[in-house]
């Protein structure tokens, strides 16, 4: 009598390490993606917050700061406002414009050094501040959408 032997063949270990690698090379970079998306997250939630005082700040007295704010400390001092440090490279907001712009740094090599930008328009009906998100060097993919 023939005893059938038990395990897999050599094909079909073959094909499971195939689908793994298929599946390993669409999923990597797509987590790596997600990864510098949730790190700007911190980025985006610290200029909303200087937009929102600097909305403040315009309301009040329907002007800009009359000089440039070129540091945290100084963003902390002149706005009220404290932000985390440790994915902000360098800050501005532009005197008599509004324009808010943060440098990205310790998150990936794909973000590294760009900068993101928030520029104010002003509602002629209500004089209501709106904020767009632009950059003239960081990937669109991590431009935040509104």
């Amino acid at each position: 009598m023939l005893r059938r032997e038990k395990g897999f063949t050599l094909i079909e270990l073959l094909i499971v390490i195939a689908i793994i690698g298929i599946l390993a090379a669409i999923a990597i970079p797509m987590y790596r993606a997600q990864t510098i998306k949730a790190k700007m997250t911190e980025v985006t939630n610290a200029m909303s917050t200087v937009a929102s005082s600097l909305g403040s700040y315009y309301q009040e007295g329907e002007l800009w700061p009359l000089t440039t704010i070129n540091t945290i400390a100084a963003i902390s001092t002149s706005l009220g406002v404290s932000i985390p440090t440790g994915r902000i490279g360098s800050v501005e907001v532009l005197a008599n414009d509004g324009r808010i712009t943060f440098e990205v740094t310790g998150i990936d090599t794909t973000v590294d050094t760009f900068h993101l930008m928030l520029s104010p328009t002003i509602d002629a009906t209500d004089s209501a501040v709106h904020w767009s998100w632009t950059s003239a060097d960081m990937p669109p993919a991590y431009i935040p959408k509104r």
